[in-house]
This record gives structure tokens, sequence and C-alpha cells, in this order.
């Protein structure tokens, strides 16, 4: 497995429209779209900033795994994700070492990305995305 680039960082929000406020008005930061992941009851908007982007996460159900950590821990950092350049090879590379995967196969996130999470008890407490464009 290796690593490319810092792909996201993942901040979950109540408010998507609300968030936008601050990341484009206070920062300048320019919203490249907001699209929904229905597979995972999300609505989605990236923002660029450098090599990296900011994806805010919208929870559009009670059911969504966003929502559950809104919840829990209340508005923040959800994840990191980090861009590998063989997503089936990283999965399987770290099923060997017995990391804990929550996703043991990719499946698609926002933009067309496949993705799969690693567990946060195998990564000192954050949870990981790896993601391959």
């Amino acid at each position: 497995m290796k690593p490319t680039v810092v792909d996201h960082i993942g901040i979950a929000v109540k408010s998507i429209d609300e968030a936008l406020l601050f990341w484009q008005s206070s920062l300048g930061i320019k919203c490249t779209g907001v699209e929904e992941v229905e597979e995972q009851k999300v609505k989605t908007a990236f923002l660029p900033v450098g090599d990296t982007e900011i994806e805010l996460l919208e929870a559009t159900s009670e059911e969504s795994p966003v929502a559950k950590f809104i919840e829990k821990k209340g508005e923040g950092i959800h994840h990191l994700a980090i861009r590998v350049d063989n997503l089936e090879a990283a999965l399987a590379e770290m099923k060997d070492k017995g990391i804990r995967l929550i996703d043991e196969t990719p499946r698609y996130g926002a933009g067309g990305a496949r993705i799969a999470f690693v567990h946060p008890k195998s990564t000192g407490g954050i949870l990981l995305e790896l993601s391959e464009r």
C-alpha cells in the first residue's frame, strides 16, 4: 500500500448551507459542488484547499452514520481520508496485518471515488477512509 496524498478531511455538520457560509464567506474557499450519496444517507460538499479538500457532511436521515456521530459527539471532524493507488491491495495488506476494517471491499463514495473505512479501534480513535480516484 502506498498512500499518495491526504485526499480530504470530512467534517460532520448539521447544515451544509450554514457551514458553507463560513468556509466560503470567511475564508474565501469555493465549493466545487454538492452531492447526495444515498447509500450513506449523506449530502456532501467539497472545498479544495491546495492538494487536498474539505468535505462537509450533512445527514439526510436520522439513521445516517453522520447523524449518529453528531448526536454522540456534536459537529466536527468526522474522518481523515488518505488516497491510495490500489484500494483492493491496501485492504488486503491491512487485513493481513490484523487491522480492523469496517469495509473489507470497496464501495462508491462522493465524486465517484472508490472508498473503504478502517475502524477507529485500529487507528488510535480516528475514522480513516482509504480512497482511490
